[in-house]
């Protein structure tokens, strides 16, 4: 059999933080092709940036598997709203919560709000991000440096400190690091070094609460075809986007759910402190 053929994508470019609607291809999230067996049955989920990209897919995956799931994310509500009917379809329950969660008094209203609603929090995926590329520091507004930092780590720190109190054993922490965090991009330098915290972070809480029966693992991610690519990079970026792995093309987020899934899943039972790498060959060290 000979090898496929990489795929690429036009050049492209969408203001952030980018939707679905305008995007060439549109990613594949799983809505016709992911099927679940029962993994995450009872179990209550909070996922931030869960309107489109990664969050969706998981947002797809998890419901399928049984779990009524928090959506937070931006302002990108006709996504969230297409997203929360896939998993509605599935039977699940799905709370919208539209906000910014680099503004500190909104994410403290996310883990209460899930309480609300479901009485607990079993698994928490902090997935939401921002990032923009620039060739040089001189280029990066002392503001976005600050927003980047509020986005990518402080509200993780928010979101967790929160949930872990309503978080029974055999609850399950996943934060969304990249392969950026191993090796980073010299135009995603704020990015990077984000991405780097959320890995040192989740480490550090497997350790922190594996006697409470809490698992805290991270997923590095490679280049992966979302929306957050062509609001933030240049087109000409887009364009090659992906080609650099060993596997020659970005991947889908569809790609990245069952990993979620298994890490979120009772299956996982003594995996905790791992991150792991879906980046298409680049190794993760």
């Amino acid at each position: 059999m000979s090898e496929p053929r990489p795929e690429t994508q036009p050049e492209q470019q969408q203001d952030v933080p980018g939707v679905l609607s305008q995007m060439d291809p549109r990613p594949d999230h799983g809505e016709e092709s992911y099927r679940g067996s029962g993994k995450l049955a009872g179990k209550c989920a909070v996922i931030t940036g869960g309107d489109s990209g990664i969050g969706r897919a998981v947002a797809i995956a998890f419901a399928r598997e049984g779990a009524d799931v928090l959506i937070s994310y931006l302002n990108e509500h006709e996504d969230a709203k297409d997203t929360a009917k896939y998993v509605e379809q599935a039977g699940r329950r799905c709370v919208l919560v539209s906000g910014d969660l680099s503004d500190r008094a909104h994410a403290k209203t996310i883990i209460p709000r899930a309480v609300e609603e479901f009485g607990k929090v079993d698994v928490l995926v902090n997935n939401a991000a921002f990032q923009m590329s620039h060739d040089t520091l001189a280029e990066v507004p002392d503001d976005e440096w600050d927003h980047t930092v509020a986005t990518n780590l402080t509200a993780m720190f928010i979101l967790t400190k929160d949930a872990i109190p309503h978080m029974p054993a055999g609850g399950a922490i996943i934060n969304s690091s990249s392969v950026n965090s191993d090796m980073p991009s010299p135009s995603l330098a704020p990015y990077a070094m984000t991405k780097a915290g959320i890995a040192n972070f989740t480490a550090s809480l497997a350790q922190m609460y594996a006697d409470k029966g809490i698992r805290a693992n991270s997923v590095a991610p490679g280049p992966v075809w979302t929306p957050l690519i062509p609001a933030t990079m240049p087109p000409e970026k887009v364009g090659s986007f992906g080609q650099q792995v060993p596997m020659g093309r970005s991947g889908q987020p569809a790609e990245l759910a069952p990993v979620y899934v298994l890490l979120a899943s009772d299956e996982a039972s003594y995996v905790s402190g791992a991150r792991v790498a879906v980046t298409g060959g680049n190794p993760i060290l």
